[in-house]
């Protein structure tokens, strides 16, 4: 299946100007292909993670960081998610998570569509960039324990 993508309305910093939802096709409870074939780097993806201003993972999740504080409880740790789940996997979870469990507190960062009381400089603008959720990616494949 085909289709365009998302949005997070927890996000504080607007995206960038001009920035698309890539289109992406689910299999299963995974999008295995990068999103517009681009390739992730792990560096930025660590720094997309625990930037409280954008993403904001950490309001939710805990890292395997000792120097990082004040992290969440309410996700799973992501200690050892690229263990747990594949690289497909953890691409369709943050495109949007409503794919993989409909009523997922988790907010979709790739998807527009659908959503309702978006803050307006929000609207038709994906939280994240194509780069970016490929970034995160590579970033939490890594985290193998």
């Amino acid at each position: 299946m085909r289709t365009g993508a998302v949005l997070l309305s927890f996000c504080l910093a607007a995206p960038a100007a001009g920035q698309e939802v890539a289109r992406y096709a689910v299999t299963g409870d995974a999008v295995e292909a990068p999103l517009a074939g681009l390739s992730g780097d792990a560096v930025r993806g660590a720094r997309i993670v625990r930037n409280r201003e954008t993403a904001n993972c950490l309001i939710c999740h805990t890292v395997p960081d000792p120097t990082e504080a004040f992290m969440g409880e309410i996700g799973p740790p992501l200690a050892g998610v690229g263990s747990r789940l594949t690289a497909g996997q953890i691409r369709l979870r943050l495109i949007d998570p409503t794919k993989v469990k409909p009523a997922a507190a988790m907010p979709a960062y790739h998807r527009v569509a659908g959503l309702h009381h978006v803050e307006a400089r929000y609207r038709d603008r994906p939280v994240l960039s194509a780069q970016e959720i490929e970034d995160v990616v590579a970033y939490l494949s890594g985290l193998k324990e």
